[in-house]
């Protein structure tokens, strides 16, 4: 089987659910207690279409946008996931304002997912908001994430749940998929574009 090492970048606010999503697909097990601020970096295994990915994972921290531990953090990455949280209508808004402001900006041309996270707090289409939702809650409906990703021009739009498992293993085998699309040749290009004063 062939081995191939990528790079994944994962962005997004605080607390929209980045950090457990990469917990759960390292330990197989939703973290109870205290979840830290982000993972750090660690290497996903994914198998995609014959091909063993050995993709380096980046859980990007929110520090000033355009600063230089971000651009590190993006250089010679192959794809990057950018988070929202489901319940959090504020972290879609950042999606547009910074993320993919910031995605652009460092790996340009690069694939670019958008993920929403914590669907598990959204009710069902059927079920009517009980006591366990507040009802002056807001959540995100899967076409607005859509909308925002087409908007955005990403290349993919997907929703999991961290505390179900709902989605996590689709969302690394469809990022594998992506970083394994992205060519040395394109790789080079975008690097070409960058522009970076010291």
């Amino acid at each position: 089987m062939l081995e191939v090492n990528r790079k994944l970048v994962v962005s997004g606010d605080a607390d929209c659910g980045k950090t457990c999503l990469l917990l759960v697909h390292y330990n197989h097990s939703f973290p109870e207690g205290i979840v830290p601020s982000t993972f750090g970096n660690y290497l996903a295994e994914v198998e995609v279409d014959d091909v063993h990915v050995y993709m380096a994972t980046i859980d990007m921290e929110r520090h000033n946008p355009y600063d230089r531990l971000h651009l590190l953090a993006y250089l010679d990455s192959h794809a990057v996931v950018i988070c929202f949280a489901i319940d959090d209508p504020k972290s879609l808004a950042s999606v547009e304002e910074t993320w993919i402001g910031e995605a652009n900006h460092f790996a340009p041309g690069m694939p670019v997912i958008l993920l929403g996270c914590k669907k598990d707090t959204r009710p069902a289409g059927n079920e009517s908001i009980d006591e366990r939702h507040d009802p002056a809650r807001q959540f995100v409906t899967y076409e607005e994430g859509l909308a925002v990703a087409n908007k955005v021009n990403a290349n993919h739009y997907m929703e999991c749940s961290a505390k179900t498992g709902e989605g996590v293993q689709e969302v690394f085998h469809y990022a594998a998929r992506a970083a394994l699309s992205v060519t040395p040749k394109k790789r080079r290009k975008s690097l070409i574009k960058r522009c970076i004063v010291l």
